[in-house]
């Protein structure tokens, strides 16, 4: 289907088909799927204890009013809230559209809906809380307008063309991360949605931004930072938050208006503040399984 014209909203979209074992699996019925994954999320935290020594230091460090009990707590609640995103992503093959507007709400769509009205592609950057995967389908469901995301290449190619075929179900577009400026400034007259995830860890970049994070020193990716600037873009932040088993709600928050100028670094930061107000909010729904901290601040220039 082409892209729309500028200030144009898109047309809904067919939901794409998934692959046949993708499809299986998505029928199983919903309660009996969460039961199946709480298993799995209750083994991996008694019998496999996935990574429980990591998540346990992360959560120290970053509460350290937190008794071992009360740590232990999240971290369980951590592994079950994981296990019942994958049974999500599973459901997804056989949802509608209907089905994630009901599961996943938006409490102030216009906010970016009205920023796209005016003629203009929107950055939208998000943190790995609750199923940022659902968020992406939300957005592509219900904005009205295209939907493009920024994503890492899974390095197993079957893996990702399944996983692709899935992610893109109801109209987003994915676009690797190393290509996403350049595809910005290809395609800037479409008016659209540009989605990033932008809490890993920059290891394979050189632009980073240090500062405070869950009370200690970390790094974060300017590549958004650099889109907004580049661009001049309006820019929000998008944080999610789980109301009860597999139903969301999501806010839209301003990062930065169209054409602000910010020192650098400021958008980062703005960001990270973000990000860490809605860990402290819910923190089991932060992705602590992943090894966030590999970097060291250099003790001598911005490193």
């Amino acid at each position: 289907m082409p892209d729309p014209e500028p200030g144009v909203a898109a047309p809904p979209q067919s939901p794409r088909r998934p692959v046949w074992w993708v499809a299986l699996l998505s029928r199983i019925p919903a309660p009996l799927l969460y039961g199946l994954v709480w298993c799995l999320g209750t083994l991996g935290f008694h019998v496999f204890r996935y990574r429980r020594r990591h998540i346990d230091a992360s959560l120290a460090i970053a509460f350290p009013e937190l008794d071992a009990r009360a740590r232990a707590a999240i971290c369980k609640r951590h592994h079950l809230g994981f296990a019942q995103v994958f049974a999500e992503i599973v459901r997804t093959g056989a949802l509608t559209r209907e089905q994630i507007a009901r599961y996943v709400r938006f409490t102030n769509l216009p906010v970016l809906t009205e920023r796209l009205a005016r003629g203009r592609p929107v950055l939208v950057v998000a943190a790995h809380q609750c199923n940022w995967e659902w968020l992406m389908h939300a957005m592509a469901s219900q904005v009205g307008y295209p939907v493009d995301a920024a994503y890492k290449p899974l390095k197993n190619r079957w893996a990702n063309d399944e996983m692709l075929t899935l992610r893109t179900r109801f109209g987003a577009h994915l676009v690797p991360a190393k290509e996403l400026l350049p595809d910005i400034i290809k395609r800037r007259r479409i008016v659209r949605v540009i989605a990033v995830i932008a809490d890993q860890e920059p290891r394979s970049s050189e632009k980073r931004h240090w500062t405070r994070f869950l009370n200690r020193d970390t790094a974060f990716y300017m590549g958004a930072e650099e889109i907004a600037r580049t661009t001049g873009y309006a820019s929000l932040f998008v944080g999610m938050r789980r109301l009860s088993r597999g139903h969301y709600e999501v806010t839209f928050t301003p990062l930065a208006e169209g054409g602000e100028r910010l020192a650098t670094g400021e958008f980062t930061e703005r960001y990270a503040r973000f990000s860490e107000a809605q860990i402290h909010a819910a923190p089991p729904d932060w992705l602590w399984s992943h090894k966030r901290w590999k970097l060291k601040k250099p003790l001598y220039g911005a490193g």
